[in-house]
């Protein structure tokens, strides 16, 4: 049983349709990354899941219990940040944490040690005895994590963990996440930023206006949504030649060329919608035809393009 499942999930204000039957499955220990734009549906989906809103229609079962009648159980099971900071800046910060431990009712003689753990995982032991607003919008982040986590969740759901953050608190966000995934935790987060997901999510979930577009693996989406590889090809000369051949394969599109007016040098570039076997075949060809081929490389697609080809069309 997937330890997140959202079955046809609407969410509606009024006219407006925020979430549209969004159906979606994670399984335990991924890092499952939910992208799209602004306005895109993210927070209302993470908000529904935390039971912190209620679905228009639809089901959310988050390990095993409904959202909907055993919301208790559901919070006990996840730890939940939003998408701002949520701390309170007068209090000490292993203060801020010793108050939800007791909200969470756990004993006072064992969240002294409790606090301790989470700050050393969040690399803030030693501001331990600061006060929140001291600290940078990293830190603040970090902590709001370690709140998260308090109670021991099995899953994260975290809403825009690196928003805001500068480039070095942006990795050791990331870092940290992935520690998170050793450790045995299934973590949910969402962004709009496509970097953070290419770098550590298991698997993608795009939406955009309200509606999943595309999930999968970085791999499975480009394979799916821009199934045309970009091959270059560098040649010492016979540009044209080259080219002229090129066009007239099997499976070759859009093929261009550049030349170096110092050395004479050319490349191409085109895009390929066969296997290894084919490219591999393609490239004895030419060699074969006296083409001299000094480089060859593929281009891999990156989850911008991904996102930019899945979210064509989609119409808010």
């Amino acid at each position: 049983m997937p330890i997140i499942e959202l079955r046809g999930v609407t969410k509606r204000y009024g006219q407006l349709t925020a979430v549209d039957d969004l159906t979606l499955a994670i399984e335990e220990g991924e890092i499952f990354g939910f992208v799209g734009p602004n306005g895109a549906g993210k927070t209302t989906t993470l908000r529904m899941i935390a039971t912190l809103l209620q679905p228009t229609k639809g089901e959310i079962l988050v390990a095993g219990s409904s959202a909907r009648t055993h919301p208790g159980l559901v919070r006990r099971a996840i730890g939940y940040m939003p998408d701002f900071p949520g701390v309170y800046d007068d209090t000490k910060v292993w203060e801020f944490l010793d108050f939800f431990a007791a909200c969470h009712e756990i004993p006072e003689p064992h969240r002294t040690q409790l606090i301790d753990d989470l700050l050393e995982l969040v690399e803030l032991s030693h501001r331990r005895e600061d006060m929140v607003e001291t600290l940078s919008r990293g830190m603040k982040q970090r902590l709001s994590l370690a709140r998260a986590l308090v109670h021991d969740p099995q899953i994260l759901v975290l809403d825009e963990p690196a928003a805001g953050l500068d480039p070095r608190a942006r990795v050791e966000m990331r870092e940290l996440l992935m520690e998170l995934r050793r450790l045995g935790k299934t973590v949910f987060f969402s962004t709009h930023v496509l970097s953070d997901v290419a770098q550590i999510a298991t698997r993608v979930g795009i939406i955009e206006a309200g509606r999943l577009v595309a999930v999968g693996t970085i791999q499975e989406l480009s394979t799916t949504l821009a199934p045309q590889r970009v091959v270059r090809l560098g040649l010492l000369d016979g540009i044209e030649q080259a080219m002229g051949l090129l066009r007239a394969m099997q499976g070759v599109h859009k093929v261009d060329s550049s030349l170096d007016s110092t050395d004479g040098r050319g490349e191409i570039t085109l895009e390929f919608t066969g296997d290894d076997n084919a490219l591999s075949a393609m490239m004895a060809s030419l060699v074969g035809q006296g083409i001299p081929i000094v480089h060859f490389s593929e281009v891999t697609r990156d989850l911008e393009q991904v996102f930019l080809r899945a979210t064509k069309g989609i119409v808010s």
